[in-house]
């Protein structure tokens, strides 16, 4: 029964079930045979309290075995892990062998040739050199771009006022939020340290100071902008 149900409130269930079913469960043979499991008080209705007992040890008895086995079997899997054994599926080809294989396959030798000489499937042998295969070696090979590193570059105020009453991105306006201030006479300039292309952003956002429809712009500030222009013009162009 315990296999079929668990723990002693699910097995109550199961006899208050069948009582209303019109089932009958007795046990047929052993030290408790002829007992009636779903035997009912007259008056009450309620389960014999011999019944009840003799569940509730039952059901101690299942749970109880079902702890030991559970038990045995990670302690097996513990004994089998110091031995160096790992579950699942052993490779078809073995460890002894993986070593002759991929030697074999540099020194251009076949899968299908390397399948036969060893009496496996071509998957095995692709699954022991997996990671000498060309797409394999081309993927970790492949030319990743270097990222950029930060370029610290003087922005005049006149550009540095100007920006931060626009319109700018999250990184751009964390750059220009973390800019060292650095005070040159009666005005400033901001010391940014970004990454190039958040500096050549930066330029396109001011392009207004040098005059856009028709809109004159004062000479102090077209001039602030090429000079910052200039300084930007010097970084490194991005790659294609």
């Amino acid at each position: 029964m315990f296999r079929l149900v668990h723990g002693t409130g699910h097995i109550l269930d199961v006899l208050d079930v069948r009582h209303r079913e019109q089932v009958a469960l007795r046990i047929h043979d052993g030290a408790f045979s002829a007992m009636h499991l779903t035997a009912r008080h007259p008056r009450t209705g309620e389960l014999l309290s011999t019944v009840k007992f003799m569940v509730q040890t039952l059901a101690a008895a299942g749970e109880l075995q079902c702890d030991l086995q559970r038990e045995l079997t990670y302690d097996g899997l513990r004994a089998a892990e110091a031995k160096g054994n790992k579950g699942g599926r052993r490779p078809a080809v073995a460890a002894d062998k993986a070593d002759t294989v991929r030697t074999a396959y540099r020194e251009g030798r076949s899968i299908a040739a390397l399948a036969r000489d060893h009496g496996v499937s071509r998957g095995a042998i692709r699954t022991a050199v997996a990671d000498l295969m060309p797409d394999h070696t081309a993927t970790e090979q492949e030319d990743v771009p270097a990222p950029e590193l930060p370029v610290t570059l003087d922005m005049p105020g006149k550009v540095a006022d100007f920006l931060r009453a626009a319109d700018l991105e999250p990184t751009e306006r964390a750059a220009l939020d973390q800019g060292v201030t650095v005070r040159r006479g009666q005005g400033y300039t901001l010391r940014i340290s970004a990454v190039p292309a958040t500096h050549r952003r930066l330029l396109d956002r001011c392009q207004p100071l040098d005059g856009a429809q028709g809109v004159p712009a004062a000479p102090a500030q077209r001039k602030a902008r090429r000079e910052y222009e200039n300084r930007v013009s010097t970084l490194v162009p991005p790659g294609p």
